[in-house]
């Protein structure tokens, strides 16, 4: 523990002397400090050993996933998720069951040719659930949600349910009679993913709300705000847990739960405590974030794994060529297809994915992580290991995608996207003139990041940020606005939010929080 508490300190440090680096992010740091431990740690056990610690799946979904998707829900630009929530949903299951069933297929039809007798049907439907599952936790470090809203709430938000769908659909495998598949079945699978769905998304509201309307009510920061930071810490890993226990998805409740607490159980709390409770998620996300990636590099050096394949290199090397190429086909295979069906029903081209940020989401979307070595691990090993060289094969398989498509991918996102969806230059001209105004406030009002110098043109907006915001905020006649006027009448009155200034004894009241962040 000490060496690994040193190497997250590692990792902290350089990835602040990269910080300015166009190519590396943290993702990638931690994961090459990880290789380079495992290398170390083999050395020095003359090639017994090259981790510290045995990959566990309950790890990383009990106690490393819930911050970072808590987090991401927390901070999450919500009108700009919830605009695109129909191509989201559209993208994270529909899309997900295409490249599941086109990995499938493929790696059935390559795999028998290729003399990999060991692996079942079982086993190749669950190889599609694997590698169909994107990396959330990488999509949060190559892409700005600020510099690039649109893309960052369609890729990463896609990823949130994309990985959801994977979990039901590698559950759904192993709780059906794979040997007897008809009509029937499919039915119950999807009436199994929409009841997940429902199920999990209303857990996660509920738990926002109840956390809301508990602190409303109690107005714990007059005695102690440590008890509101303790509470909201507390009820969002409740959800998670409790989502667990039903057999539900975690992953789409603590997400749920992030979105509410920041809309109404963040603006009942004290000033002090809501400052604290941002930076508390942000950190607790962000060195679960590093953690995970320097684990899995260490991991994949471990020697075991790679004993069993090594009397055929040749043939781990093209079960990972075919499986990354299966990615490849099978994300393009929905990205465009259904960005095109997108489109059609949008009415404002402003609105509607152009070619260059298809293939960006096309690009952003191909990196595999830490849940497709999770889902790898509990269907190919026992305890951590496994002697089987069909089994073997694919564990390694897995670890080699997930580095190159990290490393790889990753390193060419940011210049991909700095190509592709140039920042326009006058955006970065209004937010270096106003300092003390968080950047997170103005940017999203402008849409698609590459076209706002067009829109400025167009509506001939004054160079003024005060009056760029009295202009947007204007309310029009769309869901957004019927929604403001249900929240405003029903839901804030009951469950606070912003607007509700709780009386704390013995300070000044505080101020109400500015009209700009209705628009966060």
């Amino acid at each position: 523990m000490n060496i690994f508490v040193a190497l997250l300190c590692a990792c902290i440090v350089i990835g602040h002397l990269l910080e300015e680096n166009r190519w590396m992010n943290e993702s990638i740091t931690a994961l090459v400090i990880g290789l380079c431990t495992g290398v170390v740690i083999l050395r020095a056990s003359k090639g017994k050993s090259s981790h510290l610690m045995v990959f566990s799946e309950d790890l990383f979904f009990i106690y490393l996933l819930p911050p970072i998707i808590f987090n991401a829900g927390f901070q999450v630009k919500k009108k700009q998720f919830f605009r695109n929530f129909m191509t989201i949903m559209l993208f994270g299951a529909i899309g997900t069951l295409i490249s599941f069933v086109i990995i499938s297929l493929g790696a059935m039809h390559f795999f028998k040719r290729m003399n990999i007798d060991s692996l079942k049907i079982g086993d190749y439907l669950a190889i599609g659930a694997i590698f169909a599952a994107t990396d959330s936790v990488c999509t949060l470090q190559v892409l700005n949600q600020d510099e690039t809203p649109l893309l960052y709430s369609l890729v990463f938000g896609e990823g949130v349910v994309n990985d959801a769908t994977s979990v039901v659909l590698f559950n759904a495998i192993h709780s059906f009679d794979l040997y007897h598949i008809n009509t029937n079945t499919a039915l119950q699978l999807l009436g199994n993913f929409l009841y997940l769905f429902i199920s999990s998304t209303l857990l996660g509201v509920l738990a926002g709300l109840l956390s809301a309307f508990i602190i409303k009510k109690l107005y714990m920061g007059r005695h102690s705000t440590d008890r509101e930071v303790a509470l909201m810490i507390l009820m969002a890993y409740l959800s998670y847990m409790a989502a667990e226990l039903f057999y539900l998805s975690g992953i789409l409740t603590v997400f749920f739960c992030g979105i509410v607490m920041s809309h109404y159980t963040w603006h009942n709390v004290t000033e002090s405590s809501r400052v604290t409770t941002k930076h508390a998620f942000a950190t607790l996300s962000f060195v679960a974030e590093i953690f995970i990636f320097l684990y899995v590099g260490m991991d994949a050096l471990d020697i075991e794994k790679w004993k069993v394949v090594s009397d055929s290199p040749g043939k781990s090397i093209g079960v990972s060529a075919i499986l990354l190429g299966l990615v490849l086909v099978g994300r393009a295979a929905f990205v465009f297809p259904l960005s095109f069906i997108s489109n059609l029903t949008k009415k404002s081209p402003s609105e509607k994915i152009d070619f260059k940020q298809q293939v960006t989401i096309w690009w952003a979307g191909l990196m595999r992580g830490a849940v497709s070595m999770a889902l790898a691990y509990n269907q190919f090993t026992t305890s951590g290991y496994t002697k089987v060289h069909g089994n073997a094969l694919m564990i390694t398989s897995t670890i080699t995608i997930v580095l190159f498509s990290t490393v790889v991918f990753g390193l060419m996102t940011k210049p991909l996207v700095r190509i592709l969806l140039p920042s326009p230059k006058n955006l970065s001209r209004m937010l270096s003139s106003e300092p003390c105004t968080p950047k997170s406030f103005t940017v999203p009002l402008l849409g698609n990041g590459h076209d706002s110098e067009a829109n400025q043109k167009s509506q001939d907006v004054p160079p003024r940020p005060t009056s760029l915001r009295m202009l947007l905020s204007t309310p029009s006649h769309t869901v957004h606005h019927y929604w403001r006027k249900f929240d405003n009448a029903f839901m804030r009155p009951v469950f606070g939010g912003r607007g509700f200034v709780p009386v704390v004894p013995g300070s000044p009241i505080e101020q109400s929080v500015p009209v700009v962040q209705q628009w966060q």
